[in-house]
């Protein structure tokens, strides 16, 4: 073996999992998790509500248990609670939004009993960008024993995140939502909670102990971080967060929430567009129609302008029926965008129309 090939082994053995390491301080920072055990690496948070939905349905749910989801949710954080709920006998329970996106603490109240177990919900929802009050929600679920879990992917990029503060039992987002590579993304969970789960999946630094017979566990993190974890997006995900730290997640969300509400306003200057919802709060997402046009066309010809929308359900069918639409276009705010960017887009739809 070379003397080169050497050295590059020892990199890869010794130095790139030190890496690693170094980032779990790093996220618990970034979320301010009170314990760095806290912090849990993923594929993303798909995998994380996976993780999350399996274990506590082998620890926490019995038959006739409800488990409290919105209509508003991206089907990552429905499936996993659909199986987990054929594995156990639990129930789904629906919460509707009224008709803008609206949803608040005495929504979620009114359909609490003492059969509930677990609330699942967003921080901001996938489809229209409603901001939901998760804090309230967390504190008073938690005077009611109801586990709380959050879905923080399109909350992470655009406002600050205090776990302790919110009091959410776990809190999920992805990596390449806050310009990381894809692959990797952070599963936050109260050490308590964490410490009673039985593992996800099983095999490399997640054992303590094997023989032929039996296994003991690592303590957490590891026990939840089975196989060779993802070291490149792991140490990826620290320079993003390097990244957004610099800037200041507090100028960050001045930043998302005045070009929001200029995209909103418009957008709502032009009548051949149906903006969909209107909820209270909005960050970094607004969802439109354009009147004779479908978003896959319209997405076509603005990608061909230079223009990145996206068209679809958007991983949100439920919410899609709920507006009475199928699918919509969908612009969303990131930290390299301005004003300039938002009024190139409305010239730009003000002119494909024509196509139409």
């Amino acid at each position: 073996m070379t003397t080169k090939r050497v050295q590059f082994n020892n990199i890869v053995q010794n130095q790139l999992p030190g890496y690693v390491q170094s980032d779990y301080p790093l996220v618990a920072e970034f979320l301010n998790a009170k314990h760095t055990k806290e912090i849990i690496f993923t594929r993303g948070a798909t995998e994380g509500l996976n993780l999350i939905a399996n274990c506590l349905q082998e620890n926490n749910l019995r038959k006739g248990d409800e488990i409290i989801i919105s209509t508003l949710e991206h089907h990552s954080n429905i499936i996993p609670w659909q199986i987990a709920c054929k594995k156990s006998g639990a129930n789904i329970i629906e919460l509707k939004p009224d008709e803008e996106g609206n949803i608040a603490w005495k929504d979620y109240e009114r359909l609490i009993s003492n059969k509930t177990k677990i609330i699942s919900l967003p921080h901001i929802t996938n489809s229209i960008g409603s901001i939901l009050p998760v804090k309230e929600i967390c504190h008073e679920s938690r005077k009611k024993g109801v586990i709380t879990v959050v879905d923080g992917c399109q909350a992470a990029p655009h406002l600050k995140i205090d776990v302790q503060d919110i009091n959410a039992d776990f809190y999920v987002f992805s990596g390449h939502k806050i310009y990381a590579p894809s692959g990797i993304g952070v599963l936050y969970g109260k050490k308590n909670i964490l410490e009673k789960l039985s593992p996800y999946q099983t095999g490399e630094e997640m054992i303590d102990y094997v023989s032929i017979q039996e296994a003991t566990f690592a303590k957490i993190p590891n026990k939840f971080e089975a196989g060779t974890p993802n070291i490149v997006g792991a140490i990826g995900l620290g320079a993003a967060i390097d990244f957004l730290t610099e800037i200041g997640m507090n100028a960050i969300y001045e930043h998302s929430s005045l070009l929001t509400n200029y995209l909103e306003k418009q957008l709502e200057k032009i009548d051949f567009i149906k903006i969909i919802g209107n909820p209270v709060q909005r960050l970094g997402i607004v969802s439109f129609l354009v009147k004779n046009s479908h978003p896959h066309d319209l997405a076509l010809l603005l990608d061909n302008r230079g223009i990145s929308v996206r068209a679809g359900h958007h991983c949100a069918q439920p919410a899609m029926r709920h507006f009475g639409v199928e699918t919509t276009l969908r612009a969303s705010i990131g930290i390299y965008n301005n004003s300039e960017d938002i009024d190139f887009l409305i010239k730009n739809l003000k002119d494909v129309i024509k196509y139409f």
